[in-house]
């Protein structure tokens, strides 16, 4: 397996995008919303291809990294999910918590955040376990 495979990255980082726009778009709007503390005037502004744009080349830093360590590691499918969810909730999400502690950001909102790394991870865990099989 190469170390680097544009389709899975690619195919990866569309599943955690995917994913944020349900949990943000359709499941938690207005809960992350109020959670942020953001009026929709604030929702609504900023430049959104921006936003997004960088959005997905974050997702696809993190879908090159896990290929990368993939490719390195050659594991079995379900090592595969544990490293994808491992990442989360070993990394990201402690990080994301850390950082939420010094904004005094509120509970709701680290929740709703890290429920969106647990299971955008978890859906590029089953992209990425999809391209090797």
């Amino acid at each position: 397996m190469n170390d680097f495979a544009l389709w899975p990255v690619l195919a990866g980082a569309a599943a955690f995008f995917a994913v944020g726009a349900l949990w943000y778009g359709v499941l938690f709007p207005k809960a992350w919303q109020r959670a942020a503390g953001l009026s929709d005037v604030q929702v609504k502004s900023g430049n959104m291809t921006l936003i997004f744009g960088l959005t997905f080349a974050f997702e696809m830093l993190i879908a090159m990294v896990l290929w990368h360590l993939l490719a390195r590691t050659d594991p079995a499918p379900f090592v595969v999910m544990m490293m994808a969810v491992g990442f989360a909730v070993g990394v990201m999400i402690p990080a994301v918590g850390i950082n939420y502690l010094y904004l005094r950001k509120p509970l709701a909102l680290f929740l709703i955040d890290a429920g969106h790394f647990l299971v955008g991870m978890a859906a590029m865990g089953g992209v990425f376990v999809w391209f090797r099989g």
